[in-house]
């Protein structure tokens, strides 16, 4: 079944009663009704109405689409303001505000002619018929609309509560309200770190009507990797527009079945739900999942292309255990990787696709994948880098022409205060549990467990989240020495790795004088923090994740001072001291063994 059948409302059986039909010349390629490889054109609602919205979303995964366009019976052209996201893969997005009553032929053109055509009827009541299968052009449209979702302007800082903001804004959610039927309304919307991939999979799945598979695996070990069990399979989405709670009872079971491990499988374990990908650009889509070695996982967003002004920038996006949603960017304080992966195994990895087989659907292996052309190939290469060559790859991706060492500072920067700014609504949301509930004490677990721990602990500490900013706050003190060890990779205009360093050594320390974050003391008043005493606090932020510590004692505030004068709670003794037990993991930058 062509790809085309995926897109189409309406297939009309004769085009020789369209006026356009006549018109169209050899050059223009062949009659409505097709799609090139990994293209397609796509519509939503899936039933278009008269005089109500109606989006198009062309997307090509191999070719850039130049233009988009939509014609009514009459051969009439559509004026459309069409907005276009780089690739791969590439797409073009255009909304008919109140579509009128009739036929329409839609055309996706690249360089060489029309790539996708399809034709539709609006108010004739049919729905786009699916193919129920996850091929080149669907992976396409589903990176395209992970892209979408959080296009947000780049300049800025974007913390959303949880996902719900963004799946119910249908500026961004091309499958909003996809059935008509208000289901965006009746769904749970709160997905965690490990969550946030399967739920993004799972809901596009559900509106476009396709199966999904997900297996329960274990944590590993500290030589040994999560290993998974047999994938369950959910093939409900196929049977037409499911009800919003058919979705949420799968990704309830889902998430409860799901967690760190998931992502860290080894990179040549076939029994996984990922797959490692090249690190290329055309194998990076959006919808492409980072799994560090300590068990966050973050979910690509967007490439940002190098320009005159600007260095390139791989954008992210994650989920915290008390469901907030962050954009980042890449750079060593929020990608971690380390070079003793046995017992994890991190990078970029893609989800298996689910190929049709028979009545029901089959999962490939990696030798299968290593050749497939149905999405990013297999590829074992991330298992053999070290952590300064897999990071250097990733610099000649994000800016093939070189960086420029100040605009490479200047990226590192906005990304630490980004993390900063973050950790403030993080500490924030447990002093609102404190609020709310100012008797309680939350448990600690012991040992590797306050990393993994379930309920209050993981909702309102940070251990995971500050062992990645102390990450942070080293990689941009050593910024200055990597101009020195990888000079390739910096545009130096004709001065010395030593010139270079010595001149971002003089910008970093003016500007972590200058800049500053604000936190929300225990009274309620503001506090300010310059980034020069968040450096000189790295000793106290190895012990400042508790969330029975005040805040002025969470962002390392002394006793004594006027700071943390405001501060009227802290935790209980024997915490404390497995904490100092535990200071080495931070300082070290090193999560414990399991």
């Amino acid at each position: 079944m062509s790809v085309a059948f995926w897109c189409r409302v309406v297939i009309v059986s004769s085009l020789a009663a369209w006026p356009w039909a006549a018109a169209q010349s050899a050059a223009d390629g062949p009659a409505c009704g097709f799609s090139a490889s990994g293209v397609s054109i796509r519509v939503s609602p899936r039933v278009p109405e008269p005089g109500k919205p109606l989006k198009i979303l062309a997307v090509s995964a191999d070719v850039p689409i130049r233009k988009l366009s939509v014609r009514s019976s009459d051969g009439a052209e559509l004026p459309l303001e069409v907005d276009e996201l780089g690739g791969p893969p590439w797409s073009l997005a255009a909304e008919i505000g109140s579509a009128g009553r009739g036929d329409y032929r839609v055309e996706a053109r690249g360089a060489e002619g029309a790539v996708a055509c399809m034709e539709l009827t609006v108010g004739g009541g049919a729905a786009v018929a699916e193919t129920g299968r996850w091929d080149r052009a669907t992976e396409a449209f589903f990176s395209a609309w992970i892209e979408r979702l959080f296009d947000y302007p780049l300049e800025e800082s974007v913390n959303l509560p949880s996902l719900k903001p963004v799946l119910t804004d249908p500026s961004r959610n091309f499958l909003y309200d996809y059935f008509g039927a208000g289901e965006d309304k009746r769904i749970p919307s709160d997905p965690d770190c490990a969550d946030l991939p399967y739920y993004l999979r799972s809901y596009f799945a559900w509106k476009i009507g396709l199966p999904v598979a997900y297996r329960g695996c274990s944590r590993g070990s500290a030589n040994q990797p999560p290993r998974c069990g047999a994938p369950t399979v959910a093939e409900a989405f196929e049977r037409g527009p499911a009800p919003p709670g058919v979705f949420s009872g799968l990704i309830r079971k889902v998430m409860d079945t799901v967690h760190s491990g998931s992502a860290r499988t080894g990179l040549r374990d076939s029994a996984t739900d990922f797959y490692p990908v090249p690190l290329k650009r055309d194998s990076l889509w959006p919808g492409t999942v980072y799994a560090d070695p300590y068990g966050h996982v973050l979910m690509i967003a967007q490439w940002v292309p190098q320009s005159a002004g600007r260095n390139g920038m791989l954008l992210a996006v994650d989920a915290q255990p008390d469901n907030s949603i962050s954009r980042k960017r890449f750079w060593e304080g929020t990608f971690l990787f380390a070079d003793d992966v046995r017992g994890a195994g991190p990078g970029f990895k893609a989800f298996r696709p689910l190929l049709p087989a028979g009545t029901g659907v089959r999962i490939p292996g990696n030798a299968e994948l290593a050749d497939s052309a149905l999405s990013a190939p297999f590829s074992g290469e991330q298992g053999e880098l070290s952590p300064e060559d897999f990071y250097a790859q990733m610099g000649r991706l994000t800016n093939p022409q070189g960086l420029d060492p100040q605009q490479a500072y200047n990226a590192m920067f906005e990304a630490l205060t980004e993390q900063l700014e973050t950790r403030v609504g993080s500490v924030d949301n447990g002093e609102a549990y404190f609020r709310k509930n100012p008797r309680a004490v939350i448990a600690m677990p012991s040992g590797a467990a306050v990393f993994e721990t379930i309920g209050p602990w993981e909702d309102y500490s940070t251990p995971s989240r500050d062992m990645r900013l102390i990450i942070a706050l080293n990689v941009v003190s050593q910024l200055p020495e990597q101009v020195l060890r990888y000079p390739e990779l910096f545009v130096l205009r004709g001065r010395s790795p030593t010139e270079v360093k010595a001149q971002l050594e003089r910008m970093d320390a003016d500007r972590i004088r200058e800049a500053h974050i604000v936190y929300r003391r225990s009274d309620g008043s503001p506090w300010q923090l310059s980034l020069a005493e968040v450096f000189a606090r790295r000793k106290a932020l190895e012990v400042a994740y508790n969330p029975n510590d005040c805040v002025e004692a969470r962002w390392g505030a002394e006793r004594g001072t006027e700071e943390y004068s405001t501060c009227t709670r802290r935790a209980p003794a024997d915490q404390a001291a497995r904490m100092e037990q535990y200071r080495n993991w931070f300082r070290e930058a090193k999560r414990p063994p399991r």
